[in-house]
């Protein structure tokens, strides 16, 4: 088994460490963070992410997994040191790689000889060169291996994934990161740095395209009469299409797809390449918003000011507590800035919102209100009573972007409903 350092303990850090610890690895996971450290030492999670919790422990009570303070700490005595930290999105949808620049340099006078420098964090295509350059070491070698871990799923993603990519010039070094995956079942492909980085973009670019084109579907459906739910039932049984990523929504959010498809056209643009289908996508993607909006705003009769609006979900999907670009936020937003009191109820979030009351009980959520709206999947929402929703609220209305609740049902207690592609 081998010893791996992994410096910065975010979702995918933590995620990471905790299971290479699983499959017997030594793992040291390093923050900049005193108090966050000490928190992850009690096994205390600071994310909701499923099963992550009972692997920490275990690897806190088998010694295989430890946290520390500073990247140095961690690497010092490491035959892996995997990069973690944060790549914020400037507004030119280009990333900040200072993170990634300070990390190498911090850990680059404590590397042991031969040992494998590997970018786990979500890079730019070329960013293998610029930790080469901010490490300075010729006997360190520098492995590119994009993360593929769906929030709420990320802990069997690692164990089961689709696919391992490893992206280096250094064949005995790519070798050498396949082998920590010893164990987990999963084609591996090996290939150039360049190409590594492209895949992890891409794939994200594809899935938030799906996306963005049943959502274009389902406004085609409203038009014509159809039921997207049956559309994409008919055209996901086709196997060159498939049945993932086609369920419509209020758009998609959260912390990679938003990032991944701006960064994907920038890294065209600097290419000379001018990513049209893309940049619809995402074109698409903030129309949804404004879409999932309006319906409700047409259900307040179009006067928004001073009413009352109750909404199921804030994450900006369901089995996390990320709020990071979450289309719930959106659409909520573009109602409070037209005047609009919004009281909201989300399993896995209790702190207040700017311009948002947050309540700790859904039937709270719907007093006075207005409208509904449901904007999160979680399938706690499906079984609701109904009768005391629609007796809480001022104006039996819903609008369902999940396609989420029993719209027979809602018709039948009197609601007025809209949902997403649906009569």
């Amino acid at each position: 088994m081998s010893r791996i350092a992994i410096i910065g303990t975010g979702y995918v850090g933590l995620t990471t460490g905790a299971c290479f610890s699983a499959l017997g690895h030594d793992v040291v996971c390093a923050d900049i963070d005193a108090a966050k450290v000490e928190r992850l030492k009690q096994g205390d999670i600071p994310i909701l992410e499923a099963g992550l919790d009972e692997i920490v422990r275990e690897g806190l009570e088998s010694g295989r997994l430890t946290f520390v303070l500073g990247a140095a700490t961690a690497a010092a005595d490491c035959e892996f040191a995997y990069l973690c930290v944060p790549t914020p999105q400037g507004e030119d949808g280009s990333a900040d790689l200072s993170y990634i620049e300070q990390a190498a340099r911090e850990i680059a006078p404590v590397l042991p000889s031969e040992s494998v420098v590997v970018n786990k964090s979500t890079v730019p295509v070329g960013s293998t060169r610029v930790v080469e350059r901010a490490l300075g070491r010729d006997d360190v070698a520098v492995v590119s291996n994009p993360e593929f871990l769906r929030e709420g799923s990320a802990v069997h993603d690692f164990m089961n994934p689709d696919r391992i990519v490893i992206g280096a010039d250094d064949q005995s070094a790519a070798i050498k990161v396949a082998s920590l995956y010893l164990g987990v079942a999963a084609p591996l492909i090996v290939t150039d740095p360049a190409s590594a980085e492209t895949i992890k973009y891409a794939a994200n670019s594809f899935l938030a395209t799906k996306i963005s084109f049943i959502n274009a579907v389902a406004a085609i459906c409203e038009a014509v009469g159809a039921d997207i739910n049956d559309v994409a039932l008919g055209i996901g049984y086709d196997k060159r299409i498939g049945s993932e990523f086609l369920k419509p929504g209020p758009g998609f959010g959260g912390s990679c797809f938003p990032k991944d498809t701006r960064a994907m056209v920038k890294i065209a643009e600097e290419g000379g390449y001018d990513f049209h289908l893309l940049k619809g996508v995402i074109q698409v993607n903030d129309e949804q918003y404004d879409r999932t909006a309006e319906k409700a705003i047409e259900l307040m009769d179009g006067d928004v000011d001073g009413k009352q609006v109750a909404a199921w979900g804030l994450t900006f999907k369901a089995r996390t507590d990320d709020l990071r670009e979450s289309p719930s936020l959106e659409v909520l937003g573009r109602l409070a800035a037209r005047g609009a009191k919004v009281r909201a109820y989300d399993p896995a979030v209790s702190h207040q919102l700017d311009g948002i009351e947050v309540v700790a009980d859904p039937y709270d959520a719907c007093d006075g209100a207005d409208v509904l709206l449901v904007l999160t999947e979680w399938d706690e929402f499906k079984w609701l009573d109904l009768g005391e929703v629609k007796a809480r609220m001022a104006t039996p209305a819903v609008v369902d972007a999940r396609n989420l609740l029993d719209r027979s049902a809602l018709i039948r207690r009197g609601f007025t409903f809209r949902g997403i592609g649906r009569r």
